[in-house]
């Protein structure tokens, strides 16, 4: 990915010592340590390196884990705000900050001239969705030693997206909710590889939940996690290190689908991010 400079790409920024005002050249000189690879961008993740001292680092409120070697990961949900800030806390006491511009996405949205049809959560339903969901929770706490988060991703199949990260229906006004992943096209028991190292931090192998079938969950550490759903077959277990390139399942319609295909979606922390943007274009 391009790198980018934040001094250069993020203009009025304050470098803040502890008793006064850094002197220009050390101001240049730890602003130009600061640096951030790829886009700021809805839905997209970039990667960075911080300041020689480092304690700690902040995107806005949220605590960003920071390698020994000063390597980090943030990312910005689909709905992020216009700006977002970046604070890095030194060991000498000084703070800088910046202000990132977050770029907005052109969504695809489909108007429909018909009201939205009412869930019909039944208690029958509730009771076997709410363990699912606390299991679903409960994965995407895990803390791994997973290094996946630094690879450049690979698409865990190829063929045709069926299914856009981020589009969303309105209903007479009334929105329903985005789909949170990208569909692939694909055949029932066409193999699925993991796109980057990680740890599987959930695997419904045995029982299919109810709305995502037999569901795989990876961990790719710094807060960043694969999900694909739909799965035909799971071929790892919790607490495997798979590698890039190994099969991890099989496509699928498992759970709610309408036919077989292969539901990938990304989270990092809460947020959830376009796996298209992580990957890059579908190899043809």
């Amino acid at each position: 990915m391009r790198r980018i400079a934040v001094a250069a790409l993020l203009a009025g920024s304050m470098l803040l010592p502890s008793g006064g005002a850094a002197a220009p050249a050390v101001q240049a000189a730890i602003a130009a340590d600061l640096r951030l690879d790829g886009s700021l961008i809805q839905g997209g993740a970039v990667t960075g390196t911080a300041p020689t001292g480092t304690v700690a680092l902040y995107l806005d409120d949220q605590l960003v884990p920071v390698d020994a070697d000063g390597r980090f990961l943030i990312a910005f949900d689909r709905d992020a705000k216009p700006s977002a800030r970046l604070a890095a806390r030194l060991a000498d006491g000084r703070t800088i900050e910046r202000q990132l511009a977050i770029a907005p996405r052109d969504w695809r949205i489909e108007r429909i001239n018909a009201p939205m049809r009412p869930t019909r959560n039944s208690e029958a339903f509730m009771a076997l969705r709410l363990p699912e969901l606390e299991a679903i929770e409960n994965a995407r706490k895990m803390v791994t030693d997973a290094q996946g988060w630094r690879q450049h991703f690979i698409w865990p199949r190829t063929g045709r997206i069926s299914g856009l990260f981020g589009s969303q229906r309105i209903y007479q006004g009334q929105p329903g909710a985005y789909h949170g992943g990208v569909d692939i096209a694909g055949a029932t028991g066409t193999p699925v590889i993991a796109p980057a190292d990680g740890v599987v931090i959930l695997a419904a192998a045995d029982k299919p939940f109810t709305l995502e079938g037999h569901l795989l969950m990876i961990d790719h550490g710094h807060g960043l996690n694969s999900a694909f759903l739909h799965l035909s077959r799971i071929d790892v277990k919790p607490g495997d290190h798979v590698r890039q390139g190994q099969q991890i399942g099989a496509i699928g319609a498992t759970g709610r689908a309408t036919g077989p295909h292969l539901h990938w979606g990304m989270k990092w922390n809460a947020a959830r991010i376009d796996p298209l943007l992580i990957a890059g274009p579908m190899p043809q």
